[in-house]
């Protein structure tokens, strides 16, 4: 008997994977479907060796379990993460001659998708064909889904319009959805738009839920006008919106701080009995709360849980951000208390929030006090809570704490990120421990631990402030030899730096290189630049900077306003110099 072996390729070369028997699973397969098993319980399924015990009980069985009973055990165990379990049991079910049919097959090419093997998921298809098992759309979705996870755009396009214009398999509402919802969370929404119109002409229309993918897309591009005037069509088109249509319109709206249309829209949601329902509620909130108005944030709570509309936590860690970016941690505090009052779980989330705007107000033992209660509470630490207490503890000057919470961190199974990198070398700096910076840098560059050009301009920052002009020069020359150019950031750090030492031709130099490399300055540049010619009253050469300033329309900063009027109030003749420019804050 003839039997396929399917090989997929690794690092290691060519590995066998499955071998099959086509004409043996297809016999078995009419035998065994014919009889349905519903005597094994899945509900204890708990582990893989739980899962692995009821598979070796079920093939144990006589006659064996029906093959959708089999797919189910398949289907609990990749809910369950058991990737490579799943695959095992797989193999095994073939040598043992169990049947193979379409359901487990999806399965495998599933559980290939959530590993990020789509090319693994694609050599399954060859079991179709030898066996003479047809495609379906789920096998294709399943695969355009995969290929989009794992960021493979061109060949997901490609593979759809393969499908369509071969006639290979007849695309569904739900693998059009899968390629808009692809397209658009990746930035094609003019694609995805595209994809629509495609649809509308074709045979299968577009129904809400495409619609809104589109919608959401453009309000997330902050395309509102083309968001309402497709909404619009939509309703002209007989296919009524719903609450997800208008949750997304609201949010586009917030963020405009357009209120009186998301009032009117509320209006016709209600007049539709559609009601807000606690997404709705949180949108509005944080809205708001971007915009200072924490108040009229709660207030809003306070109006939708009167009609019935519970928040939940996410609504809750909104508002309390809103009192803590405007430091009134006492509110923000009795929020938190009343959420936990109503049974509602704070999450490690409301935690690191809380945390975090103690930090900002050095309120360190309030902070450590909160970050002591996540254990206490059964909640999982992580890295970016750890990483708010190590921010605060730099700020407070509390330096020699950190050490040990650091240690502490890592003895739980913590691993530092590159922000935690980062906030550890800006808070050495920051506290003059120079010697301890450069360490840790020299660590994670023998490491080669990830960097990126942010943590670049820490350092060179870092040195620049601390009187290590040269050093920091060399880390800058180095750069692009090691893959990484400078960014608006780290040109204005260095500029800075040489300014602070007075070099300001090699600073106007380095503006002008900057330019010249394609990276065009900021109003933070400019600023930078201006307070070094003013500090050194280089002032009839800093002429030429306001004017550049002026044409570029960019403004004074608070700090260089502050040095302007110390220099004026030296000599006022250079009143005359200032009119043109804007009035910065």
């Amino acid at each position: 008997m003839t039997r396929i072996s399917l090989l997929r390729y690794s690092s290691n070369g060519i590995i066998p994977f499955i071998s099959f028997s086509p004409s043996s699973s297809a016999i078995a397969i009419r035998f065994y479907s014919s009889y349905n098993s519903n005597t094994f319980s899945f509900e204890n399924v708990k582990c893989s060796d739980d899962a692995l015990t009821l598979f070796h009980r079920m093939v144990r069985t006589q006659p064996l379990p029906s093959v959708s009973c089999l797919a189910k055990l398949l289907k609990t165990m990749v809910n369950m993460k058991h990737y490579s379990a799943v695959l095992s049991l797989v193999r095994e079910m073939l040598k043992l001659n169990i049947p193979i049919n379409n359901f487990i097959l999806n399965i495998v090419i599933n559980n290939y998708c959530l590993m990020h093997r789509s090319d693994c998921g694609f050599s399954m298809l060859a079991i179709y064909l030898k066996s003479g098992i047809p495609f379906d759309v789920v096998t294709f979705n399943t695969l355009l889904r995969g290929l989009f996870a794992e960021n493979k755009i061109k060949d997901a396009v490609n593979l759809f319009k393969k499908l369509v214009r071969q006639d290979i398999c007849e695309p569904n509402v739900f693998m059009y959805s899968i390629v808009m919802n692809g397209l658009s969370k990746r930035g094609h929404t003019q694609k995805a738009l595209g994809l629509l119109r495609v649809m509308e002409q074709g045979s299968i229309k577009p129904n809400a839920y495409i619609y809104n993918i589109v919608i959401d897309a453009l309000c997330k591009d902050r395309m509102l006008d083309a968001a309402i005037s497709l909404f619009e069509e939509m309703k002209e088109m007989g296919i009524p919106p719903d609450i997800v249509t208008y949750n997304s319109l609201i949010d586009g709206l917030c963020k405009f701080g357009q209120w009186e249309k998301v009032r009117t829209l509320f209006s016709e949601m209600v007049n539709l009995n559609i009601y807000p329902d606690v997404c709705t509620l949180t949108i509005v909130t944080d809205g708001l709360c971007k915009e200072g108005k924490v108040e009229d944030a709660e207030e809003v709570m306070r109006h939708m849980i009167a009609k019935g509309v519970e928040p939940n936590v996410v609504t809750y860690n909104v508002i309390i951000d809103g009192y803590c970016l405007r430091g009134q941690m006492d509110r923000a505090r009795r929020l938190f208390d009343s959420m936990i009052d109503k049974s509602i779980e704070p999450t490690i989330i409301s935690y690191t929030i809380l945390i975090n705007g103690y930090c900002k107000k050095k309120k360190l033992d309030e902070a450590m006090h909160l970050f002591h209660d996540i254990s206490r509470n059964g909640l999982k630490l992580s890295i970016v809570t750890c990483s708010t207490i190590l921010k605060g503890l730099f700020d407070a000057g509390r330096a020699n704490i950190v050490e040990k919470f650091f240690a502490d961190m890592l003895s739980v199974g913590l691993i530092p990120d590159l922000c935690t990198n980062r906030i550890l070398l800006r808070g050495y700096f920051q506290n003059g421990l120079v010697e301890k910076a450069m360490s840790l840098f020299y660590e994670l560059e023998r490491k080669r631990e990830d960097t990126d050009i942010e943590l670049y301009t820490v350092i060179i920052d870092g040195l620049c402030k601390n009187g290590q002009l040269d050093k920091a020069r060399a880390i800058f020359e180095k750069l692009p030899l090691i893959g990484l150019f400078p960014d608006v950031i780290t040109y204005t750090t260095i500029i800075n730096g040489l300014c602070l030492e007075g070099l300001l031709d090699e600073a106007k130099y380095m503006l002008r290189k900057m330019e010249h490399n394609g990276c065009s300055p900021n109003n933070c540049t400019y600023n930078v630049i201006v307070q070094g010619f003013l500090k050194f009253d280089k002032i009839s050469e800093m002429n030429t900077f306001l004017k550049e300033m002026s044409g570029r329309d960019f403004s004074f900063d608070a700090r260089t306003v502050e040095l302007l009027i110390d220099v004026l109030a030296k000599d006022p003749f250079l009143l005359n110099m200032i009119p043109q420019f804007h009035s910065g804050s």
